[in-house]
């Protein structure tokens, strides 16, 4: 068996002004799961803890993350989190305080599994 990606979805998040990049990471990946309904596990018959779901998070600052904090907004599956440079850091106007963080995230869903055509 192999392991076969079923599903990825993308979500965006904030930290409007205290430069949590962790929050803003838990913010996308809510963002994506929190407007979809991901019932695969049940679509092919495997136990929702079979799924393996990779979250690739980009942030402009990636070892602000926490990505075991992140981790914790999924209820169950095998869960990896890795935090990449990317997303967006935005300037307040006025130049004073903390600038506003937005978050990338793309979550795949993958299961341990053969194809028909392999």
């Amino acid at each position: 068996m192999t392991k076969h990606r079923v599903l990825t979805e993308f979500g965006m998040g904030t930290s409007l002004r205290r430069r949590d990049y962790t929050q803003a990471a838990t913010r996308a990946v809510q963002d994506a799961l929190w407007r979809n309904s991901i019932n695969m596990a049940e679509l092919y018959g495997f136990d929702k803890s079979a799924m393996m779901i990779d979250v690739d998070i980009a942030v402009q600052d990636p070892d602000a993350v926490d990505c075991a904090a992140v981790a914790r907004v999924f209820p169950y599956g095998q869960i990896s989190v890795r935090a990449a440079h990317g997303g967006l850091d935005i300037p307040r106007p006025d130049g004073d305080g903390n600038p506003t963080v937005i978050a990338n995230a793309a979550i795949s869903v993958s299961f341990d599994m053969e194809r028909a055509d392999d």
